[in-house]
């Protein structure tokens, strides 16, 4: 894929964006830390709260870091497996390895280009498998669909279990929006799918022989095969099943990474779940792996919790690098290099 000048905008603007909300988010914690070193008689010089992060880390049981990173290879290869399921009913049968592969690719691309990874691994396995782009990509939006569904379901089971400690959490910290606004984002969503069905009658009746429209409306309904695949599954329940493989393990990453860091080890599964929303929502922003927005939510989570501001800012960064740099960066290199390679020796299906 060719990186545009506004890609690359786009990728200094959140990654400022994620570097400024870490930055006042350090700075804050490093004003406590510092008042509390004030209150112990400790003299300023030897209050460092990187040295603090730096010891943190040193602290850590390695062992809980190394089963959360197979725990998220383990979600990767349910979400490949999901992924391979929407392709069939197009009539593709890609290999694992190369589905795993591009999921991996995608994510290490968007520790440099947020959202631009979508499209990387699409490619990616476009290319390998010889699978039209636009085909593809309807699988991968059906994919976020899927994603978007289960982080609906796993918000409303922290709130059904904790509905006080989140009520309290967005009293304080959200408004509500008007009216207005709602009925606002209803008018232009209604809009939008009348426009969608109107496009999708005209691409399907018009039999213009102009090349540029051709080009559209091969790109159009391909896109809209890939959206249909999922009334076309096979298997329904291995489908359920994969997908909430993938939350399962997202989940059992967070709460098993409390085990790994003392300050937070006595927290609980429940304490876990909201965690995990928290992270969730912080990795929504689209900055480089979720930086500075992913540490705010955690952080403001583990708070929710009683644990000190400088012991969750401190477990933040612990699962936000754990993932990061041993999770996406090790395995998108490794497979970056692996693909051609096996794929050299193997004839497209």
């Amino acid at each position: 894929m060719k990186i545009t000048a506004s890609s690359i905008l786009k990728f200094v603007i959140f990654l400022g964006l994620g570097l400024l909300i870490f930055y006042f988010l350090y700075k804050n914690f490093e004003s406590s830390y510092l008042e509390e070193c004030a209150k112990q008689n400790i003299p300023e010089s030897e209050c460092s709260l990187i040295d603090k992060i730096l010891e943190d880390f040193r602290s850590v049981k390695i062992v809980w870091l190394i089963v959360i990173v197979l725990i998220y290879m383990l979600s990767n290869i349910f979400r490949a497996k999901r992924w391979m399921q929407l392709l069939e009913p197009i009539g593709y049968k890609p290999r694992l390895i190369n589905v795993v592969g591009s999921l991996m690719i995608g994510y290490f691309t968007n520790l440099a280009f947020p959202r631009i990874g979508e499209i990387i691994k699409t490619g990616t396995l476009s290319k390998y498998e010889d699978i039209p782009f636009e085909q593809n990509m309807g699988t991968v939006v059906v994919d976020r669909i899927l994603d978007v569904i289960c982080l609906l379901g796993v918000i409303s089971l922290a709130l059904l279990l904790s509905i006080d400690t989140f009520s309290a959490y967005f009293k304080e910290n959200f408004v509500a929006p008007s009216q207005l606004t709602i009925t606002i984002l209803a008018v232009i969503g209604l809009l939008g799918l009348v426009a969608l069905y109107f496009i999708n009658k005209a691409f399907q009746n018009n039999q213009s022989t102009n090349p540029l429209f051709k080009k559209v409306q091969k790109a159009f309904l391909g896109f809209k095969d890939g959206l249909t695949s999922l009334k076309n599954v096979k298997n329904l329940p291995l489908l359920i099943f994969y997908s909430l493989g993938i939350w399962f393990c997202y989940y059992l990453m967070t709460y098993l990474c409390f085990w790994s860091f003392a300050p937070v080890a006595h927290l609980g599964p429940l304490a876990g779940l909201i965690v995990f929303v928290f992270g969730t929502l912080g990795m929504v922003f689209p900055s480089p792996g979720g930086m500075g927005s992913y540490h705010l939510l955690i952080t403001q989570g583990l708070m929710m919790h009683g644990i000190d501001g400088t012991d969750a800012f401190s477990f933040s960064n612990i699962i936000f690098f754990t993932i990061n740099i041993f999770g996406n960066i090790i395995f998108g290199l490794l497979f970056f290099l692996i693909l051609p390679f096996y794929n050299r020796g193997h004839e497209k299906s």
